[in-house]
């Protein structure tokens, strides 16, 4: 094994992780920080993917509160208050500063203000974007930015294996990494570790999210000792794009185009949402309208592929050209004209709204762990608006660095890491090689897939998630008896392996959570319990590791200390249930 020593540790290199490294540094250039991607810095992760772009207040008709209220209602109520209303305020200041400190390039208009456009969900066009491709102008800005920021190093193909927690102590002591090119551990000490590694959404056999993402950041914080909340909340993207027996399949088609005026049909070309929302949409919410989708799939009005279809052909060839380059050129990847013709689409595991609980300022309850992006949850309750993920990212992970920052300068951290622990920790992660024969990785990832679309998906019931929870509990199990053959360096296998058990870590707290809450909410829909209770379950269901190393649970009543539910115009917490 390696040795190496700093300051700040942050896991990840989407938004998150490279805005708390910019504030970090911005903070104290004197401090050592490091960042580890999983994949290459600037070239892997979710927040490079956003097409459509980022919900900010900027004109002079909009406010805050507005804002404010479109994430509680959009949340279904159970957002954590406190996260949402700093998260509106923010997002002005970190717009000016994506603009003015890092180079970012939004769109125009011709009055030289920028341009906001429709996303679902909102009372206002606040969408600031980069034509269809906004992930990728933001995250080759703050990558390109940390060149002149010494005290920031980088590591591509450097895994994050298990926190190292100083129990005498009570704090975070550092970390065990996996150079995956060399295969080599490095036991990293440091004073704060920020998390910013992304979610687990692709435990689902449709899934959205770059492949490198696998829950490994929720997972290693689970095994520490944190507290999650609403792990239940899946949020199911409407547009994934079908294209069987591809990379392809699940990638996104942005909700601009649904916001622009497209249309959602099945396959007797119907436009199915008057059914659901006839006052929105195809303008509703991600929840509704995947939701909608799956239950005209699922009545047989699906497509060939089995899915439904979106078409924007009305709006002009030359029209999508010019609006949608990027998702025309997607469609082209897979033989589909999007501007002249309707394309196949499926609802697909997207973002995980439950994560783990922080405060304002993405503190842990270990001290010096840090937690941002879409590890940490609260901010958007039942589901995620179009537009504020990105937002989420830019703003929590630059209070990361702030507050990381200043941990460190204050010197709370005495935490000393104990060989005999790492020692343990590395002999678990190889233990695949001590065996001669044993389960393969790759058919268990294939068997959870299937396992969590099918039982505790869009559409859950009390004999489906029972029935998840005993085959989780049978995938737990024969992830311990998974060989592995080579060397540890690029061991795709090994990889596997350690991707597979942190997802059916968290899948086991998703199944479990979404058995507990028994009614519907958002992206939790239980057709046992198709309506919402106020009365009963304007709650959040905590979780975390109990003395057997299994979660336990209990739940905690909302603290509305913004607005209450009764004061939210049209508050309305479920999609329709009709079909026809």
């Amino acid at each position: 094994m390696d040795y190496a020593e700093a300051d700040i540790l942050i896991l990840g290199s989407g938004g998150a992780g490279l805005f708390a490294a910019h504030h970090a540094y911005d903070h104290d250039p004197d401090l050592k920080i490091v960042v580890a991607a999983k994949g290459l810095v600037g070239k892997s992760g979710c927040t490079r993917m956003v097409q459509g772009g980022y919900n900010v207040v900027l004109h002079p008709d909009d406010s805050i509160e507005k804002h404010f209220k479109d994430t509680i209602k959009g949340g279904g109520a159970i957002n954590d208050q406190e996260m949402a209303w700093t998260l509106v305020n923010d997002c002005p200041k970190r717009i000016l500063e994506l603009e003015t400190k890092m180079g970012v390039f939004f769109d125009r208009n011709e009055d030289g203000t920028i341009h906001q456009k429709p996303f679902a969900g909102q009372s206002f066009d606040r969408t600031v974007h980069r034509g269809d491709l906004t992930g990728i102008e933001i995250i080759s800005r703050l990558r390109d930015q940390l060149f002149a920021k010494p005290g920031v190093i980088t590591w591509d193909e450097v895994r994050a294996v298990e926190l190292i927690v100083d129990e005498s102590a009570g704090c975070v002591a550092g970390c065990l990494l996996l150079n995956s090119r060399t295969g080599r551990f490095i036991v990293m000490k440091c004073k704060a570790v920020i998390v910013g590694t992304g979610g687990a959404a692709t435990m689902y056999k449709i899934a959205t999210p770059s492949l490198e993402k696998s829950g490994d950041g929720m997972a290693m914080c689970y095994r520490a000792g944190t507290e999650f909340q609403d792990m239940e909340m899946m949020q199911f993207h409407p547009t994934g794009l079908l294209a069987e027996n591809s990379r392809l399949n699940g990638g996104v088609l942005e909700e601009g185009l649904r916001g622009a005026g497209g249309y959602l049909k099945n396959a007797l070309g119907e436009r199915f949402m008057e059914t659901y929302d006839p006052e929105r949409m195809e303008r509703s919410t991600r929840d509704r309208v995947s939701r909608a989708a799956y239950m005209e799939i699922m009545a047989g009005r699906g497509t060939e592929l089995g899915g439904v279809y979106i078409d924007v052909s009305h709006l002009g060839k030359e029209n999508v050209r010019k609006m949608f380059p990027g998702m025309v050129e997607r469609c082209r990847d897979v033989g589909r004209d999007l501007s002249v013709e309707p394309v196949e689409i499926s609802p697909a595991a997207h973002f995980h709204m439950g994560g783990v609980r922080v405060s304002v300022n993405c503190e842990s309850n270990i001290p010096g762990l840090f937690v941002a992006g879409e590890d940490a949850g609260g901010i958007h309750g039942a589901n995620r608006l179009g537009g504020n993920g990105v937002a989420d990212s830019t703003v929590f992970g630059a209070r990361a660095g702030d507050a990381a920052a200043k941990y460190v300068r204050e010197g709370r951290n005495s935490g000393t890491i104990s060989d005999a622990q790492v020692q343990l920790l590395i002999d678990e992660a190889l233990s695949p090689f001590l065996r001669e024969s044993g389960e393969n990785p790759f058919y268990i990832r294939n068997e959870l897939k299937d396992l969590m679309w099918k039982k505790v998906g869009l559409v859950r019931n009390k004999s489906d998630l029972t029935l998840a929870e005993e085959k989780l509990a049978e995938l737990d199990s024969r992830i311990n008896a998974v060989a592995v053959k080579g060397t540890t360096a690029y061991n795709l296998t090994w990889q596997e392996y350690l991707n597979v058990k942190n997802l059916v870590s968290i899948a086991k707290m998703v199944t479990t959570s979404a058995l507990l809450r028994e009614e519907s909410r958002g992206s939790h829909y239980r057709e046992d319990y198709p309506e919402s209770n106020d009365d009963g379950w304007l709650k959040n269901i905590i979780a975390t590791k109990g003395a057997d190393g299994q979660p336990k649970y209990w739940q905690e009543a909302v603290k509305q200390t913004r607005i209450k539910v009764t004061e939210l115009p049209g508050y309305q917490i479920t999609a329709s249930t009709n079909s026809k």
